[in-house]
Parts: C-alpha cells; structure tokens; sequence
C-alpha cells in the first residue's frame, strides 16, 4: 500500500522531463523581442543607480557620507578659510572643498552616502556607461562628479494618496484662519481666568 501511494505522488517516469520540453517548446514559439543595444537606448526606472553626482556647492565637508561608506571609497580633504561677516565681533571660518573622489572600483552601490547627505550634494544618476580600461581610471574626482549633474533626472511627482510632505502641512497650518499669531510668543498670549467649578459656588 505505502508503495503504491509513493509511486502515485511521484508521477509517472519522466514526467519532469516532459514538463522540461513542454517549457521549452513553448518558449521556441514566442517571438524574441531583443533590445538593440547600444544602437537603442535602453528605458531604465526612474530610480536607477548608475553613477553618483556631486553638487559640490552644496557640500560642508561633513564627512557623512565618508564614514557610513561600508567600502570606504569616499577620499575627502578640506581647509578652513575666514569669513568676514559685516557686524559680527570676528571673522567666522568654513570648510572649504578641496578633494571629493570616489572610487567605484570599490564602490557597491548602495547608495547610502545619498541618503546620509544632509545638504542634498550626492545624487542619482542613471547613467552606467563609463566603464574603463584601466581600473585607475574608475577613481572619479570632484570635477568628474561634478559632470554628471547634468544627467540627474528631476524629482518625481509627489503622490497625491500619500501622505503630504511636512512642509506642505506646517504651511496649511499655519495659514488656517484659527492659528494662532506667529509674531507673538506663546507665553504673551493671553489666557481667560479660571472662573468657578461647575456647580459650586464663588468664595
């Protein structure tokens, strides 16, 4: 009996290998639809990871983006310069931009040095042709990265059933007629006495 029951759920003898031609020849009658690359440019998704841009004047020399790299393929130098503010009692100091390379014959694409970069200075770029000869040659400096800013593609659009954006609901609230006045402080506005308890009597 326990024979018959196994012979049952295995299936007759060369049943996976029929399954196996039945996948193939119906695979043989469907036409191929090969993409002509690199004569036709290929349609990426929107959020293709290609390259890394650098919007070098929105850096502060954080170094963020440097010490979360798991790969560490982020070479950052800088130096101070002074600042003079108009009305400040010293001159202020900056960090001044002098080196951003990034190595991505070491770099796995992650993309956690984009979203760690508070001043918006790493993008997204689909672009993925820039393979070399020489591994040296994958080492891309400021300049470099720079370039590819003119292939970031713009932001999507917002999705209207999602949740609005945190400056889209401090703006609408702020603008409902029963805010209260930003110019004064809470502590100035001006609250009502406490009058009696329900149902008592004043002293």
């Amino acid at each position: 009996m326990n024979a018959m029951t196994e012979r049952s759920e295995r299936g007759f003898p060369g049943e996976g290998l029929a399954k196996g031609l039945a996948v193939t020849f119906k695979t043989m009658t469907r036409r191929a639809t090969t993409q002509q690359y690199p004569d036709v440019a290929p349609e990426l998704p929107p959020r293709s990871r290609g390259v890394i841009a650098l919007l070098a004047e929105n850096c502060t020399v954080c170094m963020l983006c440097a010490r979360e790299c798991p790969d560490w393929c982020i070479y950052i130098d800088s130096h101070k310069e002074e600042v003079a503010v108009p009305g400040a009692a010293r001159p202020r100091q900056r960090n001044v931009l002098d080196r951003f390379d990034i190595d991505f014959s070491l770099c796995m694409y992650c993309g956690i040095c984009v979203e760690v970069c508070p001043f918006d200075a790493l993008y997204w770029s689909p672009e993925f042709e820039y393979a070399e000869y020489d591994i040296r040659d994958l080492l891309h400096d400021k300049e470099h990265l720079g370039e590819w800013m003119a292939t970031v593609p713009p932001p999507p659009a917002h999705d209207r059933n999602g949740e609005p954006a945190k400056e889209e609901t401090t703006a609408a609230r702020k603008a409902a007629p029963g805010a209260p006045s930003a110019a004064r402080p809470a502590a100035a506005r001006v609250r009502p006495e406490p009058g009696p308890a329900a149902g008592g009597e004043a002293s």
